[in-house]
């Protein structure tokens, strides 16, 4: 008999002994440490790194466009020996064979001058034309220097709307990164807890499945003695299958959380084993102090004043081009042609041209009324939108640090009713043992138990996520009284 029960505890025996080798190679991890692989490794912080470096190249772009830009420009040599149609001196288009080759270097520099909103260039050129057959002859042209200067409108000036909202949208991006790894920490805080409540969910599972195996004998052995009725039996031999029941399922959970946690660290195992969080020291938290943190800190305030400024820029680039138009352009430089190279650098010949185009529109059936009443109406949605957005900014910040200061006593709560519950089982499982009280009366003290260690989880949970997202809105770390910074990232 005792053979036989103790082959029927194997299984059990193993049930219990398998996790302390299957966590021996185990790693172990903190949430604090989890965070900061997170923030180094997993795919959020890749691709919050990409999308900082599209904005931060694209500022360098924008900088460097506003520098004079130096090119050089060669035709080395282009020849052509074919019947070509041009135009002579009486104004007649006529047919001759054009057999020559062409050489010809351009410098030229390049400035765009962001307070008139024209482009500047300083431009000098070499040309040399060599003819074959029987009117063999060599010709240059020289253009030492050219000055030009082309202005797109006289009354919308681009560049200074960029002037404006480049600057705005690199700060953007530098603002957005920081909030993008206070996102990695709040998914990362998430996943943890996941892994952690699935852990502690098939801990408790195999305890009171141990707890039921236990009892099992001992109600066996009581409806042998005709101590209780077989309903009793019935409902405890029940209650041992249902723990089996939540020991697999469980097992199945842990294994799903603990590689969701796996991949998104990048660990090189699955089998890892955390640490219940400790609470954080106390803190409070001054609803005037996180708003202001928060509009100094966060990029939406940042991107309130993009969009206004750049619905703005629409209507002015409307108004700029909706009426009368005008075009800029202006030329001046010295030229010079020869038969013979070192005749090209004397007696040169002047070059000026000044050309201003003006359109007036005389007649359009309102075309130009609608542009211009269109981008004024969507600059006033824009602004209604910004003012709704930013009370609801201002309002998501005030109740979550309201929400704040009453998590500790949650958290307090749901403690000591753990503690609670958890002391009443032990009695009630004692007092089972002893004949006392119904398996009933017992089931519902391991559930109330079992219930208390999953609603404190929940509740540490909550305390961490609600952290995590006070720190995502003002982009501020209150437990440390300090903004919150990233390492400077380099692009080579």
């Amino acid at each position: 008999m005792v053979k036989k029960n103790l082959m029927k505890r194997i299984p059990f025996l193993l049930l219990l002994i398998l996790p302390f080798f299957t966590t021996a190679q185990s790693q172990k991890i903190k949430l604090n440490e989890a965070i900061k692989i997170a923030q180094k490794k997993s795919p959020q912080y890749v691709r919050a790194v990409n999308t900082y470096q599209g904005s931060y190249w694209r500022y360098r772009n924008f900088k460097a466009d506003f520098l004079p830009q130096v090119r050089l420009d060669a035709t080395l040599p282009e020849y052509s020996n074919a019947i070509q149609r041009i135009t002579n001196d009486e104004g007649q288009d006529i047919f001759v064979n054009q057999n020559q080759s062409r050489i010809e270097a351009g410098l030229s520099i390049n400035q765009k001058v962001p307070f008139t909103g024209g482009q500047f260039f300083v431009s000098s050129e070499l040309q040399r034309v060599d003819r074959f057959g029987d009117n063999e002859a060599t010709n240059y042209s020289l253009v030492p220097f050219s000055i030009n200067y082309f202005q797109g409108s006289l009354f919308y000036n681009p560049y200074k709307w960029d002037r404006k909202i480049e600057p705005l949208l690199y700060e953007e991006s530098k603002r957005n990164i920081i909030e993008n790894m206070e996102n990695i920490s709040l998914t990362t805080c998430r996943r943890y807890f996941g892994l952690l409540k699935a852990q502690m969910s098939l801990e408790i599972a195999k305890k009171n499945l141990s707890n039921q195996d236990t009892l099992l004998q001992i109600t066996k052995g009581r409806f042998k003695i005709g101590k209780i009725a077989e309903n009793e039996l019935l409902q405890i031999e029940l209650s041992h299958l249902i723990s089996k029941n939540n020991v697999t399922t469980n097992t199945i959970l842990l294994k799903q959380t603990s590689q969701d946690l796996a991949r998104f660290l990048e660990l090189d195992t699955e089998t890892i084993e955390l640490q219940v969080p400790e609470k954080l020291e106390e803190f409070g938290v001054d609803v005037a102090k996180a708003l202001s943190e928060a509009e100094t800190n966060r990029k939406s305030v940042i991107e309130f004043r993009r969009r206004r400024l750049e619905a703005e820029q629409e209507v002015a680039e409307v108004k700029g081009s909706n009426r009368l138009t005008m075009n800029l352009s202006a030329n001046f430089g010295l030229n010079r042609r020869a038969d013979e190279y070192d005749d090209l650098f004397q007696d040169y010949d002047q070059q000026q041209r000044v050309s201003l185009r003006v359109g007036i529109p005389i007649f359009d059936w309102g075309v130009s009324k609608s542009r211009r009443k269109m981008a004024e109406a969507d600059l006033s949605l824009v602004e209604n939108d910004l003012k709704q957005e930013k009370q609801e900014f201002e309002q998501e910040i005030y109740l979550h640090t309201l929400n704040w200061s009453s998590q500790r006593d949650f958290l307090a709560t749901a403690e000591k009713a753990q503690e609670i519950a958890l002391k009443r089982y032990e009695i009630t499982k004692k007092r089972y043992v002893l004949g006392k009280i119904t398996i009933t009366d017992l089931n519902i003290a391991q559930q109330e138990k079992d219930k208390a260690v999953v609603d404190y989880l929940n509740s540490l949970e909550k305390f961490w996520v609600d952290y995590y997202t006070l720190r995502r809105l003002t982009l501020y770390d209150f437990a440390q009284d300090e903004k919150i910074t990233i390492e400077d990232i380099i692009f080579d």
